[in-house]
């Protein structure tokens, strides 16, 4: 159930739809809990994204980075082993999952890696020269210079 209404800051601003579309789009979606993540800031431009994924290899996993949404999806492969054991309980989750991040303007993917059942994504934000702050200097302009009846005689 959604508590607020967007209507009137999209009547009255322009270039924030993507903005306002996140934010009701997070409101009104349950999030799934499986798997369970850490999202964690390395550095001042730096994050790291943590899943739990035990159970899954690495060929069971796949990343995809797409204009600003970073998708991490697993698929268990059939079991082989089936047939040679039978499975009394399962604790172990080993169901198939997907799950979305959106990322914000100039954060890109730099590696993943997968070590005692985690994956760990590295994110850097890397702000292109052009759009960075820069320093304006400020110059004054001289007075023209006045001329007067006796220079000119």
């Amino acid at each position: 159930m959604r508590t607020f209404d967007l209507t009137p800051f999209y009547r009255s601003t322009v270039g924030f739809d993507r903005l306002f579309s996140l934010l009701d789009q997070s409101a009104s979606e349950s999030s799934p809990g499986y798997p369970p993540y850490n999202i964690e800031r390395t550095g001042e431009n730096n994050f790291r994204i943590s899943v739990a994924v035990s159970g899954f290899s690495q060929n069971e996993i796949s990343i995809v980075a797409k204009e600003n949404t970073l998708t991490i999806k697993g698929e268990k492969a059939a079991n082989e082993n089936s047939q040679s054991s039978e499975v009394l309980y399962r604790g172990i989750a080993s169901r198939a999952f997907e799950r979305q991040f959106q990322l914000a303007d100039f954060v890109q993917v730099k590696n993943a890696t997968l070590e005692n059942g985690l994956l760990h994504v590295d994110l850097v934000r890397e702000i292109p020269e052009a759009k960075k702050p820069r320093q304006i200097p400020i110059t004054t302009s001289a007075p023209a210079p006045q001329v007067t009846e006796q220079a000119a005689a």
